[in-house]
Order: structure tokens, then C-alpha cells, then sequence
């Protein structure tokens, strides 16, 4: 008997330990740094308040945590169904679609939430790249590097036409584009920043190349095609 072998763990299988520790982990180091700021926002947020919750950062990042156990069992039931219909890789394209979601949305509130002279101050543009970087500070940086982290973590993961880098780099400018020309249409008391859309790509590359041993790759099938019933062949 080889003993090594016996006592070995499968490298799959600590993958499967490993990673997701590493997950709550950092889940908890980042409560306990945000911890404070948090707490200030709760009182306004159990109470339902919109002025304190849903208009400021601490308040929808909270609310993004307070919902997470929801995203978790709404991943859960889509998995379950699509298991039960024979789709592969059911688990994988259940978390990656609500993983876009719950991990987007809030960011996209915050960027299009307006500021005290919307409707009043004209828009205002940035063309300069790196000039409005200086300004942002470590906070503006990282909150602009996590507005579409989440979708470059997960579309590959659901949408094999958009495993490659290239392609997560094309979607997550488009879309910040997108964001930066409808708040200067909306006139939302925001600058729109060149630098904005280089921070948002990069977050959301970043993001894939972390994700990228997940991938879909180019030559599965439909994600969600069932499995095709094995043939059953009667005695001639």
C-alpha cells in the first residue's frame, strides 16, 4: 500500500477548501475594516429611511450584505431547477448570473446616484486620461475599480463568447461609457472622467483573469441545453 497516495488529499478537492475559505476570509477581513461606517448606516437602513441609507455609500454597501444570503438561496433554487432539467454545469451558471447581478447593481446606484446640484449644475467632462486620478484618492480608486468587478468575475464564467480577455475589456469600457454619457446627460452633478472608464475596465479585467481557470470554454455546448437522455436499444 502506498502510504503517500493514502494520505494525499486530491488537489481538486482542496481547491474546493481552500478557495472558499480564502473567500470568507477576506469577506470578514473587509467587514471588520468597514465595520464602523457600516454601523452608522444600520440604524437608517432597518428603519427603512431613504435619506442615509439608500443615498449613501455605507448604506447600499450594507444593504449589499444584508442581501447576500438572498442572492445565495435564489443561486440556490436556479441551480436546483436546472439540475432537475438536466442542465450541465448548473451550479457554475446559477451563481455566475446572480453573481452579475448582485455584485453590478449596487455599484451602478452609486455611480448614477445624484449629486446636490443635479438637474441645476451643468455637465461636466474629462478628457485628460490620468489627470482625475490624483483626485480620486485610495477610496474613489477602489470603489471605481469594483463597479464592474463583478461582471468581468463572472460573464465568462456564464457566457463562453466572452471568455477572453480582450472581449471582458471591450464590455466593461462600453458599459462604463455608457454610465459616464448618462450622467452627463442627466446632468447629475458628476464629472464624466476618462479616468473613470480606465479604472472600470481595469477592475473588471482584473477581475477575469482572477476568474479565469472557471471559464466556459469555446466548445461547450448551450449553457442551458439539457443533457440528452441516454438511448435505450430493445433486443432485436
Amino acid at each position: 500500500m502506498n502510504d503517500h497516495t493514502s494520505l494525499s488529499v486530491p488537489p481538486r478537492r482542496a481547491r474546493r477548501i481552500v478557495f472558499p475559505g480564502l473567500a470568507v476570509l477576506g469577506l470578514a477581513g473587509g467587514l471588520f475594516v468597514l465595520r464602523g461606517p457600516l454601523l452608522m448606516a444600520a440604524p437608517r437602513c432597518v428603519a427603512g429611511q431613504w435619506h442615509g441609507c439608500f443615498d449613501t455609500f455605507n448604506g447600499v454597501v450594507l444593504m449589499t450584505l444584508v442581501t447576500l444570503p438572498l442572492a445565495v438561496l435564489v443561486a440556490w433554487g436556479l441551480a436546483s431547477w436546472r439540475r432537475a432539467a438536466g442542465v450541465a454545469s448548473a451550479w457554475r451558471i446559477s451563481l455566475a448570473e446572480v453573481g452579475m447581478v448582485h455584485g453590478t447593481v449596487p455599484f451602478l446606484w452609486l455611480t448614477m446616484m445624484p449629486g446636490a446640484g443635479a438637474g441645476v449644475v451643468p455637465g461636466r467632462v474629462s478628457l485628460v486620461p490620468l489627470r482625475d486620478l490624483v483626485t480620486m484618492g485610495s477610496l474613489g480608486i477602489a470603489g471605481n475599480l469594483l463597479v464592474f468587478a463583478s461582471l468581468g468575475f463572472f460573464a465568462p464564467m456564464r457566457y463562453a463568447a466572452l471568455a477572453s480577455v480582450p472581449r471582458i475589456l471591450a464590455l466593461a469600457a462600453g458599459c462604463s461609457v455608457l454610465v459616464e454619457t448618462a450622467q452627463y446627460v442627466l446632468r447629475l452633478d458628476r464629472v464624466s472622467s476618462v479616468d473613470d472608464v480606465l479604472v472600470n475596465t481595469t477592475g473588471a479585467v482584473l477581475a477575469a483573469l482572477a476568474s479565469r481557470r472557471w471559464w466556459r470554454a469555446p466548445g461547450e455546448g448551450p449553457s442551458d441545453a439539457p443533457r440528452p437522455a441516454p438511448a435505450f436499444h430493445g433486443a432485436a
